[in-house]
C-alpha cells in the first residue's frame, strides 16, 4: 500500500514497539487472564452479592489483560472517528459479555490455553488487516464488523473459563457476574481511552504513516507469540 511506502526500519518508536511487545509476552506468566493469589483467596471465600469487589475485580482483569489490550490496540488503529471507535468497541462488549456470562451459568469448561491461543489469533487477524494483508493476497476484505463480534466471543469465554476456575459462589452468583462484566466494560474504557490519548498524539506526527507497518507487523509478531506460547502450555500441561 502507497502509505506505507516510506516505512523505515528501525526507527526509535519502532524499537519503542520491540520493547514494548518483549515486556508484554515477557510477561505472560503474570497477566494472562490470571489473578493474584490473594485475589483468587478472596474469590473462593466470599459468599452473597458483592458488588463492588467484583466490579473491582473486572476492571483489574481487564487493565492487566494484554492480550485484550493489544486487541483493541489493532481494532482502533486505523479508525478516526468516535462514532466508528464506539461501533467497535460495542461489538466487541457485547461479543464477551454474552460468552461471560453465559459460559459461567451454563457451566461451559473449555481450555484456557486454547482460548488464549485464538484471542493471540484475533490479534493476528487484526494486525494483517490493518496492513491491508486480505486484500492483497485473496483481493477479499473481510467483514471486520462481524470478526470483531465473533471474537469478542471468544474473549469472553476465555473470562469465563477462569471465572468457573475461581469456583466462585452460587449465592449471588448472577450479580456478581454482571458487576464483574460492568467492571470489565470500565477497564475496557481506561484501557481505551489511554490508547486514544496515545495514538492521538502520534497520529498528528509525520512520522505516523511511515512506521504503521512496521507497528502492524510488531503487532501481528506478538500475536503469534503469544498463540505458540498458549499451545506449548497446552501441549505440556
Amino acid at each position: 500500500m502507497k502509505m506505507f511506502k516510506n516505512y523505515r526500519a528501525g526507527s526509535g518508536l519502532t524499537w519503542c514497539f520491540v520493547l514494548l511487545a518483549l515486556v508484554l509476552v515477557g510477561a505472560a506468566d503474570a497477566l494472562a487472564h490470571g489473578v493474584t493469589a490473594g485475589d483468587k483467596g478472596y474469590i473462593q471465600e466470599i459468599s452473597g452479592a458483592m458488588t463492588l469487589p467484583f466490579i473491582y475485580l473486572g476492571a483489574k482483569h481487564m487493565v492487566t489483560g494484554y492480550d485484550h489490550i493489544l486487541f483493541l490496540f489493532g481494532v482502533i488503529f486505523f479508525l478516526y472517528r468516535i462514532k466508528d471507535i464506539g461501533v467497535y468497541v460495542t461489538l466487541f462488549a457485547v461479543g464477551h459479555s454474552v460468552t461471560l456470562i453465559a459460559g459461567v451459568l451454563m457451566n461451559v469448561s473449555v481450555s484456557a490455553y486454547l482460548i488464549d491461543a485464538i484471542i493471540g489469533l484475533s490479534i493476528v487477524y487484526k494486525a494483517l488487516d490493518n496492513m491491508g494483508a486480505y486484500q492483497r493476497w485473496f483481493s477479499f476484505q473481510p467483514n471486520t464488523k462481524l470478526a470483531t463480534l465473533i471474537f469478542g466471543l471468544f474473549h469472553g469465554f476465555g473470562l469465563a473459563t477462569k471465572i468457573l476456575e475461581y469456583e466462585v459462589s452460587a449465592d449471588g452468583l448472577v450479580t456478581n457476574l454482571i458487576a464483574f462484566n460492568v467492571g470489565v466494560e470500565l477497564g475496557q474504557l481506561m484501557a481505551l481511552g489511554l490508547i486514544l490519548i496515545a495514538m492521538g498524539y502520534w497520529r498528528r506526527t509525520r512520522g505516523f504513516m511511515r512506521h504503521a507497518y512496521g507497528a502492524n507487523v510488531l503487532l501481528m509478531t506478538g500475536g503469534f507469540l503469544l498463540v505458540g506460547y498458549q499451545l506449548t502450555g497446552y501441549f505440556v500441561s
